[in-house]
């Protein structure tokens, strides 16, 4: 059943809204509930670009008309999360660790309905170069639910421009699957996820692709470098926190690895985005106190060009571990798992917005503001 979200808009002197989907498997519900408040917000984006089950969420967003996106984000996220685990639910920390433990061990004996299936044969006991020889999964129930939910003329031709990062096997290099450059068909978004050894690898033409995270899990640097120099407004949803405890067990010490591995360290990118735009406040300053025709021609252009710098906000939503979740917190595919995630993203974007004066654009030439309802300091 399709809702009426808000009527759309957009922040004074915002020229674009993107909506930037980092990787995490089953973590990406918590993506679908930040979309879900900005949706009920009226603020729909104009670009969605995302690697991984970013990828996939983006797809479900930029493919379905916006009063649909919200329906079909839940349709995807209960036809994978529909396999029962247990038929009572966790009462603390304690008990919700050992259903998640029961889930997550499900999940790699049995997959998970409408998104991957165990291969068989068994891939070390394939023939080299076999289909089931280089993955333990395959993703055909993947791409039979991307078809049924995901409009891909829309996707191409409607109003919503979509990106999928993912990396070229053999190069190693990485790749953007962008519309602006090529037609996206479900094999680019199937491409962007398919991690390694777990997923298939994916041919497009002559090449194949795995998962974009396994170089840069996380694709702001994309929508800031193809953003050309619009003001821009960017939800960054992150699904692995840089920031985390010191860890007191082994299952302590592989969550907080695959934080780090994974995070693509997104402040980083946003804090050398400030510092940037900050450096080009002070040369063009300085540009602007010289006499014209002390200037050369490549000063002059230079000067010109400092003039249009693009004015960025961005709103960083990083979910927050719970403290029952170890590292199997990807692929722990249970419906109440998953409500919880969905449920989180939901609070933390309608917190975000409830802080009106970020939504404002920077004054400055080129000026860039940072914020998180986590670290309200930034």
């Amino acid at each position: 059943m399709s809702i009426s979200p808000s009527p759309a808009w957009r922040p004074e002197g915002c020229a674009s809204i993107s909506l930037v989907l980092q990787g995490g498997g089953a973590l990406g519900a918590y993506q679908a509930g930040v979309y879900q408040a900005l949706n009920e917000a009226g603020l729909e984006p104009d670009w969605v670009a995302g690697v991984s089950i970013g990828a996939i969420n983006s797809a479900l967003i930029a493919g379905n008309p916006r009063e649909r996106r919200v329906e079909r984000l839940h349709q995807f996220w209960d036809t994978i999360t529909s396999r029962p685990v247990s038929w009572l639910p966790g009462f603390d920390d304690t008990s919700r660790m050992a259903l998640g433990a029961w889930s997550a061990f499900m999940t790699t004996a049995l997959g998970q309905p409408g998104f991957f299936q165990p291969n068989v044969p068994n891939p070390w006991i394939s023939a080299p170069g076999s289909a089931t020889a280089t993955s333990f999964y395959n993703t055909a129930p993947l791409a039979k639910t991307l078809t049924e939910l995901v409009d891909f003329d829309l996707l191409n031709d409607g109003p919503v421009r979509y990106a999928a990062g993912a990396v070229e096997v053999l190069s190693g290099n990485f790749a953007y699957f962008d519309r602006q450059d090529r037609r996206i068909g479900v094999e680019h978004v199937m491409a962007s996820g398919a991690l390694p050894p777990a997923l298939p690898m994916v041919q497009i033409g002559t090449d194949w692709f795995w998962d974009g995270g396994l170089v840069s899990n996380t694709p702001l640097q994309h929508v800031l470098e193809r953003g050309g120099n619009l003001d821009q407004l960017i939800f960054q949803v992150d699904l692995f926190s840089a920031n985390g405890p010191l860890p007191r067990t082994m299952s302590d010490v592989l969550a907080r690895q695959k934080d780090i591995q994974y995070s693509s360290r997104t402040r980083m990118v946003t804090d050398q985005l400030t510092a940037q735009h900050r450096r080009n406040q002070v040369l063009r300053r300085l540009l602007e106190k010289l006499p014209p025709h002390d200037l050369s021609e490549a000063e002059i252009a230079l000067k010109e060009e400092l003039q249009d710098q693009a004015e960025i906000t961005i709103l960083q939503l990083i979910y927050q571990q719970a403290a029952y979740e170890g590292q199997a917190k990807d692929y722990e595919f249970s419906a109440e798992t998953m409500r919880v995630h969905w449920d989180s993203g939901y609070r933390d974007a309608r917190a975000t917005l409830a802080h009106k004066e970020w939504l404002k654009m920077p004054k400055a030439y080129g000026g860039t503001r940072v914020h998180d309802v986590h670290r309200p300091s930034e």
